[in-house]
């Protein structure tokens, strides 16, 4: 679904979010829609490196010496050599929505050969509610063309706030290392036109590369993790995050959606490479879901970061019997909200949250 941006919908009200180790050129292609909005550019590795933005946009850029001036000793809880370093921009934004997107992420095309606005679209899923408590059969009701369909609980058709919106990618598909070893040359060509509320209880894996949230309702909780340079763990950071993030909107009762919009992943990561980043995890994770699975909150938790400091020391006591990364990766969590707070001190004044 192209757009024109002659009224860009919250324009004044959203960051895209961008981490990158290189010149921005891919943003050409996005002018059309990104143009009207403000970017914040977090990048990775040395920081000595000129990054190039084209011409036109209204950005800030961070790099780790900025991370280290503004955070001081915090700064330990943002990875180094890893794209969880976004994590940053969420921080700093003002916004009240942000957007995030890699930059080896193109326009995709929908069936008719149009462009299709991802931004737009993420837009329109965080302003409808979501259905988590009862499963609607012609997915997302306030889509176009859609509605509850018979049986559905009518006390249960106003939905809940929607904090986060879970694009999907056409071409190279987000698969970890083994996945990618066996499938070299598989690609997603299938358009599936449909948005849907993941149901509360069901966690679900997160990929960072097109995702939009409500960073309102559940900035603290996006948190992704000690990933990267110094870590025995990568490509985990959004996993952690929507793991985390799934527990704590599933106890505020908040909603997240999956489906369009679309973007164009343009080129495969090293599969070899990111078996070494992936190694750990994957025999981790067998044990990090069940624990998240199992993980509940306690009713006095009322705000985002109540919540994430509670989980927080579930973290330390669950999961530091596994390797001792946890129990830093604890601490880094009660770090990254006591930097959330202080460069947002009227959130954690008035509280997130339902």
């Amino acid at each position: 679904m192209a757009t024109s941006n002659s009224n860009p919908p919250l324009k004044d009200d959203l960051d895209i979010v961008i981490p990158t180790i290189r010149s921005l050129d891919f943003l050409e292609m996005w002018r059309p829609f990104f143009e009207p909005y403000h970017l914040i550019i977090v990048q990775d590795g040395d920081p000595s490196r000129a990054i190039k933005v084209p011409n036109g946009f209204d950005y800030e850029l961070f790099n780790r010496n900025d991370i280290n001036k503004i955070l001081g000793p915090k700064a330990s809880c943002i990875s180094f050599k890893d794209s969880a370093c976004r994590c940053f921009g969420y921080m700093v934004s003002k916004k009240k929505y942000i957007f995030t997107i890699d930059d080896d992420c193109f326009v995709a095309k929908d069936p008719s050969g149009k462009d299709i606005d991802a931004l737009s679209q993420h837009i329109r899923n965080l302003l409808h509610p979501s259905t988590p408590y009862f499963f609607n059969t012609l997915y997302d009701p306030f889509s176009e063309g859609a509605d509850f369909v018979r049986g559905y609980p009518f006390s249960l058709r106003e939905g809940v706030p929607t904090a986060v919106s879970h694009g999907l990618w056409l071409n190279i598909p987000d698969y970890d290392a083994p996945t990618q070893l066996v499938k070299p040359r598989e690609r997603n060509n299938r358009y599936v036109d449909a948005v849907m509320t993941i149901p509360k209880g069901t966690l679900f894996p997160m990929c960072g590369m097109n995702l939009a949230f409500d960073r309102q309702l559940i900035g603290p909780a996006m948190y992704f993790g000690l990933m990267g340079d110094g870590q025995p763990i990568g490509r985990y950071d959004d996993m952690w995050a929507g793991w985390c993030v799934k527990v704590i909107c599933d106890h505020l009762g908040l909603g997240i959606k999956t489906g369009l919009p679309y973007i164009w992943h343009s080129k495969a990561s090293n599969p070899f490479v990111n078996l070494k980043k992936e190694y750990k995890g994957i025999f981790w994770q067998e044990e990090i879901i069940p624990f998240f699975q199992a993980t509940s909150l306690p009713k006095e938790c009322t705000t985002v970061q109540q919540c994430y400091v509670e989980l927080s020391k579930h973290v330390k006591d669950k999961l530091g019997k596994i390797d001792p990364y946890f129990v830093k990766l604890a601490d880094a969590m009660v770090t990254w909200i006591e930097a959330w707070d202080e460069l947002n001190p009227l959130d954690s004044k008035k509280g997130n949250g339902k």
